[in-house]
């Protein structure tokens, strides 16, 4: 059976998760998102099964394909990956949460697709944070952060409800650690600015007991579930 140690694995996580709490002295529930890219649409079913109820996607267009073909499985979609405006049109509907808006522009278009279908609830959207500073991601600046979510804040059929960022590919805990750190700081500083930002999506398969260790309240999990992507 396909992805027959899911269960096994997502128990392993949520014992990491639980033990990383108790030595930190945190509590509450930390959401995992999960991450089915590269993966045949069966994932999102054998997901389900496991008790995974959210499951994200990197790319609009996989992701449309992918909910296709899994009709009918009760999910909620995340897209987790960066968001070209033209690709606003295909989110409401399809997605609950936008993960990845790192701009007003992209605000905006989610804001007039929303308009246009008339959607009765708002998209649940996170602030993507370039906190490491690195080229290659997308994200804002930590500085502009506080203009974008006031901006953000104010268009009709946003809920901003946190941030999101990602660590450097690297196995040093500590700067991975400082990251997530300084996302929740920022978080933090924008809450005493009246922003209400209960969200903080931080962690992937490599650095995911960091970020929970920062209190990471999403975590967003692929191959530590699934195993290897297919080549």
């Amino acid at each position: 059976m396909a992805f027959a140690e899911l269960p096994a694995n997502l128990t392993r996580v949520r014992d990491e998760i639980a033990r990383v709490q108790s030595r930190q002295g945190l509590q509450g529930p930390v959401r995992i998102v999960a991450v089915t890219k590269g993966h045949p649409a069966e994932a999102v079913g054998t997901a389900l099964r496991a008790g995974l109820s959210d499951v994200g996607e990197n790319r609009v267009q996989e992701a449309l394909e992918k909910q296709d073909q899994a009709a009918g499985v009760p999910v909620t979609w995340h897209l987790i990956g960066h968001l070209q405006t033209n690709k606003a049109k295909h989110v409401p509907g399809r997605f609950g949460w936008v993960h990845s808006v790192d701009s007003v522009r992209v605000a905006e278009a989610l804001a007039r697709s929303v308009a246009a279908r008339a959607a009765g609830s708002a998209l649940k959207v996170l602030l993507q944070v370039n906190i490491a500073g690195e080229g290659q991601k997308s994200g804002c600046q930590p500085a502009e952060a506080p203009e974008i979510a006031e901006r953000v804040r104010d268009l009709a059929g946003l809920e901003l409800l946190g941030l999101m960022t990602m660590a450097p590919l690297t196995e040093d805990e500590g700067l991975q650690r400082k990251v997530f750190g300084d996302l929740r700081r920022l978080r933090d500083d924008l809450e005493r600015q009246r922003h209400r930002l209960p969200e903080l999506s931080m962690g992937m398969s490599g650095d995911f007991r960091a970020a929970v260790a920062e209190g990471a309240t999403m975590l967003r999990l692929g191959t530590v579930l699934f195993g290897e992507r297919p080549v």
